[in-house]
């Protein structure tokens, strides 16, 4: 009896040691006053909960942000300064304990500046894009209409060719019988029969 109970307890002790580390700690929305970690772990730790660590660059003091029952793999950073370095390490929590620290991250946030000139050249890049929609549609737009009017023209002259073709062949026959019976190569103020007086 006394055997299963520390067989069990190292297996316990075995499962927490086995704990690794999270994986692909990465750095997301980052802003001049907050960002975004997030991180990946194995299948089948037997995860409870995170620590993460954030650190400014050459400097001792650190942040120590602990979540436990949770299954989020993101936690946000705030009261971040702008223009300053930063190292962050996140850690798996179990019922026996934490695991070793993730590979260090480091991230510098923007300044305040940089932050507003990457917000007006969004807000730019996005009127040029709505404007050249608009343009696009304006240019289909004309497309159509010059297409319609040719369209109408075309047909116009169509239809006015036929009544002048129409129209052609009688008047040729009405003139070539009216010049035959007035007169002829011999007598052109008359036919053969008539005399002049």
């Amino acid at each position: 009896m006394l055997s299963h109970l520390s067989c069990g307890v190292c297996v316990c002790v075995c499962l927490d040691s086995a704990l690794t580390a999270p994986l692909n700690v990465t750095i997301r929305e980052l802003e001049v006053n907050t960002a975004i970690v997030t991180w990946e772990i194995l299948e089948g730790d037997p995860v409870i909960g995170f620590a993460i660590t954030q650190q400014k660059k050459d400097v001792r003091m650190l942040r120590y942000i602990q979540e436990v029952n949770t299954t989020t793999r993101s936690c946000a950073l705030w009261d971040l300064e702008e223009d300053t370095e930063y190292i962050v390490h996140v850690q798996s929590i179990s019922m026996g304990g934490s695991s070793p620290p993730s590979d260090p991250v480091s991230f510098r946030t923007p300044r305040e500046s940089e932050k507003l000139a990457s917000t007006v050249s969004d807000q730019v890049n996005r009127e040029e894009m709505e404007q050249a929609v608009q343009l696009r549609v304006g240019e289909l737009i004309i497309i159509v209409v010059v297409l319609v009017m040719w369209a109408g023209v075309i047909l116009l002259f169509c239809r006015q060719y036929d009544i002048i073709k129409d129209n052609e062949p009688n008047n040729n026959k009405d003139k070539a019988k009216t010049s035959s019976e007035c007169s002829t190569p011999e007598h052109p103020q008359g036919g053969l029969l008539r005399s002049n007086l």
